[in-house]
């Protein structure tokens, strides 16, 4: 009773942010780690941070628009993604509209969202995984540009396995906080209003 916790108070998980990316520091920065850097923005603006082990992936906790929420980084490298979403949306039983996935996209040029409230998996591989081990397509989503090969020759795993350009990270820095505020937004129920906002 003495001591004030900034954490919320302990109780059922309303709402998953999941961000997608590639664990290890050779990953960091990277057009495909473009959902964690998301997730870290967000677990920074509400003064928590994502460092518990659990469900295949690291975890933390916050509140947001009056809703209880996980943030997950799935550790599983991005192809595996849904083996660690599906896990913890398993134990808090929370269904798929209500799991909300941020990932990069290289149709997107950097700094822009592309906000969907479900749809398919647009050839991005940790989508992919998700909707085929959850065999739901309904998830809510934050796309986020890292932008486009810059030659159709080149390959496009090492496209987005390189890292961002001093540029592209001046551009990406505020969608970056413009995902934030479209995931709250989401959580509260309102995403038409992030769609309108910030696609």
């Amino acid at each position: 009773m003495f001591f004030a916790s900034k954490k919320p108070a302990p109780g059922p998980v309303d709402f998953i942010i999941a961000g997608l990316g590639n664990p290890g520091r050779e990953y960091e920065n990277t057009r495909h780690n473009a959902g964690f850097m998301a997730v870290d923005r967000l677990a920074e603006a509400q003064n928590t941070s994502v460092n518990r082990v659990k469900f295949k992936g690291l975890t933390g906790g916050c509140s947001l628009a009056g809703r209880r929420v996980l943030l997950l980084k799935p550790g599983t490298f991005m192809n595996l993604s849904g083996q660690s979403v599906r896990e913890a949306m398993a134990f808090y039983k929370v269904p798929p509209e209500r799991t909300l996935i941020l990932f990069d996209d290289i149709n997107l040029p950097p700094g822009r969202l592309r906000i969907r409230r479900k749809g398919s998996d647009g050839g991005h591989n940790g989508m992919k995984n998700i909707i085929y081990l959850s065999g739901s397509e309904q998830f809510p989503r934050v796309k986020i540009g890292v932008g486009q090969k810059p030659s159709p020759e080149y390959n496009l795993a090492d496209w987005v396995l390189s890292r961002f350009s001093q540029a592209d990270l001046k551009a990406l820095d505020p969608a970056l906080d413009k995902a934030c505020a479209a995931v709250e937004l989401i959580v509260a129920g309102e995403a038409d209003r992030a769609m309108n906002l910030y696609n």
